[in-house]
C-alpha cells in the first residue's frame, strides 16, 4: 500500500494550509475577537501545525498515544486548559482541530488522483483529527471540572465565616445546605478560630439552613464535639419551630447542647456564661 500523502502536504504546503485554516478558525468564532485574540489564535495554530507535521513525519498516523505524538498531546492539553480558563466552551475548543479538516482534505484531493486511495487517505486523516479533537474535549472537561472544584472549595470557605462577637465568643452563621464537605470546612475554620482567639463559647447559627435532617443533625453534633475537645462550649441558635419538630420526629438527641431560637438569645446566654453583661444606656436628659 502506498505511503500517506500527509507528510508531503504538511511539509510542502504548510504556509498555505495555515492561512486557509486560520480563515476558517476566525470565521467560526461566535464571539468578537480583539487583535490580541487573533494573534494568540494564529500563534497557537502555527505551533500546532508545526508539531502536527513533525508527528506525521514519523509515519505513525493511526495512534495519537504513540511516543511521536507526545508533544502534540502536551500542546493540546495546555491549549484546552487555557481555553477552559478563558471561558471558551468545549465545542469552541474542539473546533480548533476540526476546522483543519476542510483545507487538509482539499489538498489531499489535489494530491491523490486514485479514488480508492483518496478515500483511504481522507478516512485516515479524518480518524487522526477526530482523535485529536476528542483529546481537546477531554482535556477541556478535566480543566473545567478542576476549576469548578476549586471554586466550590473557595465558596465553601467564604460561606462559612467565623465571626468574633465578643471577647471569648465566636459565631458561625450557616447559610444553605450542610453536607459532609461543608461540615469539614466549618469544623476546621471553627477549631482554628478557637485556638487563635482562645474563645470559650461558639455559637452555631442555623437560621439560614433550609432543612435539618438526621445527617445535618449528626454533622452539627460532630462539630459541637470537636469544639468541646478544644475546650469550647457550643450553642446552636436559629432553631425554628419546624426545625424543632423535625428534630423531635427524627429522634435526634440534642439534650446535651444548648439551643436557642435566635442568635440574640444565644448571645445573651453566652455573655452570661462568660460573666459579661450588657446594660442599656439611659436616655440622655433634656
Amino acid at each position: 500500500m502506498p505511503s500517506s500523502s500527509l507528510p508531503q502536504i504538511l511539509q510542502q504546503q504548510s504556509d498555505a494550509l495555515l492561512q486557509d485554516w486560520l480563515k476558517l478558525l476566525l470565521a467560526s468564532r461566535r464571539r468578537h475577537l480583539s487583535p490580541s485574540d487573533e494573534h494568540a489564535i494564529s500563534a497557537s495554530a502555527r505551533e500546532f501545525l508545526t508539531l502536527f507535521g513533525q508527528a506525521v513525519q514519523s509515519g505513525e498516523i493511526k495512534d495519537i498515544h504513540a511516543p511521536a505524538w507526545q508533544q502534540v498531546r502536551e500542546f493540546l492539553t495546555s491549549f484546552s486548559a487555557s481555553r477552559a480558563k478563558d471561558g471558551f466552551t468545549s465545542s469552541e475548543t474542539a473546533t480548533f482541530i476540526f476546522s483543519l479538516k476542510e483545507p487538509l482534505f482539499l489538498r489531499l484531493r489535489d494530491a491523490v488522483q486514485d479514488p480508492s486511495r483518496l478515500a483511504t487517505e481522507i478516512w485516515s486523516a479524518s480518524h487522526l483529527l477526530d482523535q485529536l479533537g476528542l483529546l481537546t474535549t477531554e482535556a477541556h472537561q478535566n480543566s473545567r471540572e478542576s476549576i469548578i472544584s476549586r471554586q466550590q472549595q473557595e465558596l465553601l470557605e467564604l460561606s462559612t465565616p467565623v465571626v468574633r462577637l465578643w471577647d471569648n465568643i465566636l459565631a458561625v452563621p450557616l447559610i444553605g445546605t450542610l453536607d459532609s464537605n461543608r461540615t469539614q470546612v466549618v469544623m476546621e475554620s471553627l477549631l482554628e478560630a478557637i485556638v487563635t482567639t482562645r474563645s470559650d463559647i461558639a455559637i452555631i447559627d442555623i437560621t439560614g439552613v433550609p432543612m435539618v435532617d438526621t445527617l445535618v443533625a449528626q454533622h452539627l453534633l460532630k462539630t459541637v464535639a470537636a469544639a468541646r475537645l478544644m475546650g469550647a462550649d457550643c450553642i446552636i441558635s436559629g432553631v425554628r419551630p419546624q426545625i424543632a419538630q423535625t428534630i423531635i420526629h427524627l429522634g435526634v438527641d440534642l439534650s446535651a447542647v444548648i439551643t436557642k431560637a435566635t442568635l440574640a438569645a444565644a448571645l445573651q446566654v453566652a455573655l452570661q456564661r462568660t460573666g459579661a453583661t450588657i446594660v442599656k444606656a439611659s436616655a440622655p436628659s433634656r
